[in-house]
């Protein structure tokens, strides 16, 4: 007898559809599973034959053939599981086939039948219902994510047992129910953190206000104990809060790399991710036999943060170079193409010399080749792709003694969630959110300079010797630092503090 189950497998981010085909005949009683599997994949032939047995369903000992199609896309994860165990007691007659036919099923069984939670349900429940289906049966303890996709059925099961009798309509189970809007509103996470900590430093709060405002990438120069790392652990503070949009995307991200809570499916707060500088590419990027996200992805929506930039090894700063563009990263495996998401402000951090006081001749102990060679770690394409690179300076005692009180962060995020407003509306109907992403043909659109404007930037190139897009990025900027204005036109006191942005790395690279 024949039965078939529809179910999905993680493509990336997304999901694909796969039908689980089981055919139980007479003959040489064996369970045989094809259909380009992963050894996870394989190893449910076990999980399920036994799961059956202790979930009280006796089967007779036959000739079992599961086919998961197309043959092919490679399966990989534990989800099949329990499709496996419906398709096979599909084809013995335990379930009827009419009442599977509109229905995707994922989940992974224990040995005595019950159903344990699987990574991905976003995406599954998503997938499921942009192809039609009125149901989805996963298990239990994914429930309240998978609710949270509207307009489908989402049914929630503990065992085996409880899967089969519902499909017999033996039992009722009531779908799951999860208000979006209610849930993603409760429990927004406090931040203990907050701009006024910081002493002094206006010049860097000020190029981090314009980072966040722009979503520009922001690079850190100074000795230590300036306060680099301590203000860009403050960056997330002055970035609005996250659209139930960007929630469901990165959500999304972190529901296939299995590390959503589960008692928030949805992040309430833009992820801050900052890896050590012993992290490897393909952890950074994303991949494996598997791939599934990397760093650069967890920070999608959000906050990349690299401390002790110029630490990290080289090949890995340099997979940087491609999502730092494209804001996507694609995986090209013998299986197939993963594309995994990567909008993100990147922010880095790291000292001007290998004992940190360069260019402070009477405490630095470097020579000049020493300071060379370790500002040489930072290729000139990477830096290049930094909108603002601006000095950390040493906080002196007047600034830690001082009680003059500074801008909350509260203060700044408003400033920054005016100019997120305008870019948004400036930018409806076409391919860009933020200034940080304007192509040139879309700096020709949206960032014309007046005269005064075109001479002093033609004054910058000529003068540090900048490449085309270090010259895009200064206009960038300085639209922004417009936006902040509340100006319409870029004006030259925005174009020259634009500049000022990019001349530091003049400072230290031409030592």
């Amino acid at each position: 007898m024949f039965s078939t189950v529809m179910s999905a497998v993680i493509y990336g981010v997304e999901s694909r559809l796969v039908r689980v085909e089981a055919d139980v005949s007479d003959g040489l009683p064996m369970f045989t599973m094809v259909g380009y599997l992963s050894s996870q994949v394989k190893e449910a032939q076990e999980r399920v034959r036994t799961s059956i047995r202790n979930a009280g369903i006796r089967i007779l000992p036959k000739r079992i053939t599961v086919n998961l199609s197309p043959a092919d896309l490679k399966k990989n994860g534990s989800g099949f599981d329990l499709p496996v165990a419906i398709a096979v007691l599909g084809s013995y007659g335990f379930i009827p086939q009419n009442t599977m036919t509109d229905i995707l099923v994922a989940g992974e069984l224990s040995l005595n039948g019950e159903i344990n939670a699987i990574p991905g349900v976003l995406s599954i429940v998503s997938l499921a219902k942009n192809m039609g289906f009125s149901k989805c049966i996963i298990p239990k303890s994914n429930l309240m994510e998978g609710s949270v996709i509207k307009g489908i059925c989402v049914i929630g099961v503990e065992n085996l047992g409880q899967a089969v009798d519902y499909l017999n309509d033996s039992v009722k189970i009531e779908p799951g129910n999860v208000d979006v809007d209610v849930l993603f509103r409760e429990g927004e996470t406090q931040q203990s953190e907050d701009f006024s900590d910081i002493n002094g430093q206006g010049a860097v709060k000020r190029a981090a206000e314009v980072a966040a405002a722009g979503m520009h990438n922001l690079l850190l120069i100074g000795p230590p104990g300036s306060g680099k790392s301590m203000l860009a652990r403050r960056l997330p503070t002055i970035l609005p809060p996250l659209t139930l949009a960007e929630s469901l995307e990165i959500s999304k991200v972190y529901s296939v790399a299995g590390i959503l809570p589960p008692a928030s499916p949805l992040l309430k707060s833009r992820p801050f991710r900052s890896p050590h500088h012993t992290i490897t590419p393909k952890a950074l990027t994303g991949g494996g036999q598997h791939p599934k996200p990397g760093e650069i992805s967890l920070a999608h929506n959000g906050i990349l943060f690299l401390d002790e930039l110029a630490e990290f090894k080289k090949e890995t700063l340099e997979v940087l170079r491609q999502p730092m563009e494209d804001h996507q990263i694609c995986i090209n495996r013998t299986g197939g193409s993963y594309r995994f998401p990567a909008k993100f402000l990147f922010a880095a951090a790291m000292n001007p010399c290998r004992c940190g006081h360069y260019p402070d001749l009477n405490k630095c102990s470097c020579t000049e080749s020493e300071v060379r060679q370790y500002l040489g770690r930072i290729s000139a394409p990477l830096l290049d792709r930094m909108d603002i690179a601006i000095e950390a300076p040493a906080v002196t005692y007047r600034d830690l003694a001082g009680k003059k009180s500074s801008e909350s962060s509260e203060m700044i995020r408003k400033r920054v969630k005016e100019a997120h407003r305008i870019q948004l509306q400036r930018y409806e109907g076409t391919p860009f959110c933020f200034n940080a992403d304007l192509t040139e043909r879309g700096i020709n659109t949206f960032c014309r300079l007046g005269r005064k404007e075109a001479l002093l930037m033609k004054q910058a190139f000529e003068k540090f010797n900048l490449s085309a897009r270090a010259y895009h990025r200064i206009i960038k900027v300085a639209r922004t630092i417009a936006d902040l204005d509340g100006c319409l036109q870029i004006k030259a006191e925005h174009v020259s503090e634009a500049i000022c942005y990019r001349s530091i790395d003049k400072k230290f690279w031409e030592v």
